[in-house]
Protein backbone atom coordinates (compact mmCIF):
# COMPACT_ATOMS: atom_id res chain seq x y z
CA UNK A 1 0.00 0.00 0.00
CA UNK A 2 2.97 2.32 0.50
CA UNK A 3 4.60 1.36 -2.77
CA UNK A 4 5.08 4.31 -5.05
CA UNK A 5 4.42 3.78 -8.76
CA UNK A 6 6.16 5.68 -11.54
CA UNK A 7 5.16 5.89 -15.19
CA UNK A 8 5.91 7.94 -18.28
CA UNK A 9 9.46 6.97 -19.10
CA UNK A 10 10.55 6.27 -22.64
CA UNK A 11 12.93 7.16 -25.42
CA UNK A 12 13.29 10.65 -26.83
CA UNK A 13 15.77 12.60 -28.91
CA UNK A 14 17.92 15.29 -27.39
CA UNK A 15 16.00 18.53 -27.05
CA UNK A 16 12.73 16.68 -26.56
CA UNK A 17 10.40 16.43 -23.59
CA UNK A 18 8.93 13.78 -21.33
CA UNK A 19 6.60 13.89 -18.36
CA UNK A 20 6.98 11.37 -15.56
CA UNK A 21 4.16 10.59 -13.15
CA UNK A 22 4.21 9.04 -9.71
CA UNK A 23 1.36 7.80 -7.58
CA UNK A 24 2.22 8.45 -3.93
CA UNK A 25 -0.11 6.61 -1.54
CA UNK A 26 -0.69 8.65 1.56
CA UNK A 27 0.66 11.84 0.01
CA UNK A 28 -0.34 14.56 2.43
CA UNK A 29 -1.85 12.32 5.08
CA UNK A 30 1.17 10.18 5.82
CA UNK A 31 3.89 11.66 3.62
CA UNK A 32 5.12 15.25 3.59
CA UNK A 33 7.07 15.46 0.37
CA UNK A 34 8.03 13.61 -2.76
CA UNK A 35 11.19 13.68 -4.83
CA UNK A 36 12.59 12.38 -8.05
CA UNK A 37 15.97 10.70 -8.11
CA UNK A 38 17.80 9.24 -11.07
CA UNK A 39 20.57 6.76 -11.64
CA UNK A 40 22.59 6.26 -14.78
CA UNK A 41 24.35 2.93 -15.39
CA UNK A 42 27.48 2.70 -13.24
CA UNK A 43 26.66 5.96 -11.48
CA UNK A 44 25.40 6.84 -8.02
CA UNK A 45 21.76 7.72 -7.60
CA UNK A 46 21.26 11.48 -7.42
CA UNK A 47 18.45 13.77 -6.37
CA UNK A 48 16.73 15.66 -9.19
CA UNK A 49 13.77 17.58 -7.75
CA UNK A 50 11.64 17.69 -4.61
CA UNK A 51 8.27 19.15 -3.66
CA UNK A 52 6.48 19.58 -0.34
CA UNK A 53 2.83 18.65 -0.08
CA UNK A 54 1.72 21.69 1.90
CA UNK A 55 3.02 24.38 -0.48
CA UNK A 56 6.32 24.75 1.34
CA UNK A 57 7.90 24.87 -2.04
CA UNK A 58 10.08 22.85 -4.32
CA UNK A 59 13.72 22.66 -5.28
CA UNK A 60 15.96 21.30 -8.03
CA UNK A 61 19.48 20.12 -8.48
CA UNK A 62 21.54 22.54 -10.51
CA UNK A 63 21.90 20.21 -13.45
CA UNK A 64 18.13 20.28 -14.16
CA UNK A 65 17.17 23.72 -12.88
CA UNK A 66 15.41 25.70 -15.59
CA UNK A 67 14.68 22.58 -17.67
CA UNK A 68 12.66 20.34 -15.34
CA UNK A 69 9.53 21.20 -13.36
CA UNK A 70 8.13 19.22 -10.46
CA UNK A 71 4.45 19.55 -9.60
CA UNK A 72 1.72 17.68 -7.79
CA UNK A 73 -1.99 17.06 -7.64
CA UNK A 74 -2.59 16.40 -3.97
CA UNK A 75 -6.19 15.27 -4.47
CA UNK A 76 -5.01 12.55 -6.84
CA UNK A 77 -1.86 11.83 -4.78
CA UNK A 78 0.17 12.34 -7.93
CA UNK A 79 3.57 13.93 -8.39
CA UNK A 80 4.88 14.86 -11.83
CA UNK A 81 8.21 15.70 -13.39
CA UNK A 82 8.05 17.68 -16.62
CA UNK A 83 11.39 17.33 -18.37
CA UNK A 84 12.21 19.71 -21.22
CA UNK A 85 15.34 20.27 -23.33
CA UNK A 86 16.48 16.75 -22.52
CA UNK A 87 20.13 15.84 -22.96
CA UNK A 88 21.77 12.44 -23.40
CA UNK A 89 23.24 12.80 -19.91
CA UNK A 90 19.69 12.89 -18.51
CA UNK A 91 19.31 9.22 -19.43
CA UNK A 92 18.84 6.78 -16.59
CA UNK A 93 16.36 5.14 -14.29
CA UNK A 94 14.13 7.70 -12.60
CA UNK A 95 12.76 6.92 -9.15
CA UNK A 96 10.04 8.56 -7.13
CA UNK A 97 10.53 8.64 -3.36
CA UNK A 98 8.81 10.10 -0.32
CA UNK A 99 9.44 11.01 3.30
CA UNK A 100 6.82 10.56 6.02
CA UNK A 101 5.78 13.28 8.42
CA UNK A 102 8.35 13.48 11.18
CA UNK A 103 11.11 12.33 8.85
CA UNK A 104 14.18 14.12 7.61
CA UNK A 105 14.64 17.27 5.53
CA UNK A 106 13.38 16.61 2.04
CA UNK A 107 15.55 19.32 0.48
CA UNK A 108 18.77 17.54 1.47
CA UNK A 109 18.10 14.57 -0.85
CA UNK A 110 19.46 12.11 1.72
CA UNK A 111 18.41 8.76 0.30
CA UNK A 112 18.27 7.21 3.76
CA UNK A 113 15.55 9.68 4.76
CA UNK A 114 13.31 8.66 1.89
CA UNK A 115 11.44 5.72 3.37
CA UNK A 116 9.20 4.98 0.40
CA UNK A 117 10.37 4.28 -3.15
CA UNK A 118 9.00 3.25 -6.49
CA UNK A 119 10.45 0.69 -8.87
CA UNK A 120 11.65 3.30 -11.33
CA UNK A 121 10.94 4.23 -14.92
CA UNK A 122 13.57 4.28 -17.65
CA UNK A 123 14.42 7.44 -19.60
CA UNK A 124 16.64 7.23 -22.68
CA UNK A 125 17.75 10.38 -24.47
CA UNK A 126 19.52 9.86 -27.78
CA UNK A 127 21.79 12.39 -29.43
Amino acid sequence: QDQLAESGGGSVQAGGSLTLSCLVPGYGSGKKCAAWFRQAPGQKREGVAVIYVNNQGSDYSDFVRGRFTISHDTAKRMVYLQMNKLRPEDSGMYYCASIPWGGGNCYEFHEADFTYWGQGTQVIVSS
